[in-house]
């Protein structure tokens, strides 16, 4: 058995440090259109959610917790179970709000910063880098295990009301997504998949 010498560990040590740490060990970087072929490749998905708002008018932040469903290309769902019972459904251009008795039909193209704000989600889940593009800008960091996807609004109506959007996630799975308004309140929505049967 050869004997270690200590020059002989110092420059094995060195080439692992080398190795380790050289551009070709490191993970490749993501680029946005390969994140969102990823995406893209999940038709459906099935997810919990827990939201924290985060609103300087109060002195707690609010918090939720329920269930969103996805369909693509356009379907949305966010089933709001705690603290009250709420409903969302985005299908298409028609946004259907129901809490309790009370229910609201809006259309999207009425109100472009709430427009906005879904379609940054919708959009996201679906792949659909045209869409996000036609209503932000994007910026995104990290690798296929771990990313992070920054969305700045390109219209000055969006602008006013959503400064940014940040989404965390890995491989095909979106984590979370955070939302800055522009007067500085903000959410935080961490999402878990559901696994599929």
């Amino acid at each position: 058995m050869t004997r270690l010498t200590r020059s002989h560990f110092r420059r094995c040590t060195l080439v692992w440090l080398a190795l380790l740490f050289s551009p070709l060990a490191q993970a490749a970087p993501l680029s946005i259109a390969e994140l969102m072929v990823g995406l893209a490749k999940n038709p459906q998905g099935a997810a919990t959610f827990t939201e924290t708002k985060t609103i300087s008018i109060l002195e707690q932040p609010i918090e939720s917790s329920g269930e969103l469903l996805f369909i693509a290309p356009a379907r949305l769902e966010k089933r709001t179970l705690k603290p009250k019972p709420e409903t969302m459904v985005l299908d298409g251009g028609t946004l259907t709000l129901e809490r309790g008795r009370r229910k609201h039909v809006l259309q999207l193209k009425d109100y472009p910063e709430v427009a906005g704000m879904i379609e940054s989600i919708r959009a996201t889940l679906a792949g659909d880098l045209q869409a996000l593009e036609q209503v932000y800008h994007l910026a995104l960091d990290g690798g296929q295990e771990r990313w992070t996807l920054v969305l700045t609004p390109l219209d000055p109506k969006v602008s006013a009301v959503i400064a940014r959007i940040r989404m965390e996630g890995g491989r095909n799975v979106v984590r979370s997504v955070e939302i800055l308004q522009a007067d500085g309140d903000r959410s935080l929505m961490t999402i878990e998949q559901q696994a599929t049967p």
